[in-house]
């Protein structure tokens, strides 16, 4: 699979918003694909242990976060520079009071010549006892960094 253009990773990107906010697992599949193989390798965020494989990293995330968090790439707030992209990421969800919340994370994705991905998040973990998102990262990152409960409340709403 050759590197992805800048017009294919543009694409990428913002059909991997729009299809997850749709909720449309099988066109956000298909996104990826069309860029990508199924060697993927991820830290997310940086510091905790890392994923491998397309559907640890791309279809389980979206399997449990989908339902309760909408995304949208902060304007002016997208690069593509060669094979890599990166960007700043609202996340949107709501605490079970339904107040609206908004955390953000800076994500980068580097396309490989053979198709792999290499993806390096960094956001502000969920606290385990957050009453928005802790039930989820309780799931997602069981351990909590460097062996202490993350603080709270929650500033992020992803992975």
């Amino acid at each position: 699979m050759p590197t992805p253009t800048f017009e294919e990773l543009k694409h990428w990107a913002e059909q991997y918003v729009a299809l997850w906010n749709a909720g449309d697992k099988e066109a956000w599949i298909a996104n990826w694909r069309r860029v990508a193989t199924d060697e993927f390798r991820m830290l997310d965020p940086v510091g905790t242990p890392e994923k491998q494989g397309f559907q640890l990293c791309c279809v389980a995330s979206f399997d449990l976060f989908q339902k309760q968090v909408r995304f949208r790439i902060q304007p002016g707030a997208l690069f593509i520079c060669g094979n890599e992209v990166a960007w700043l990421l609202e996340n949107h969800f709501e605490t079970p009071d339904g107040e609206k919340r908004v955390g953000h994370s800076i994500e980068t994705y580097r396309f490989n010549e053979d198709g792999s991905v290499d993806i390096r998040t960094f956001y502000k973990v969920p606290a385990h006892s957050d009453e928005s998102l802790g039930d989820l990262f309780q799931t997602y990152l069981p351990k909590p960094i460097d062996g202490e409960e993350p603080p709270g409340p929650a500033h992020s709403g992803r992975r």
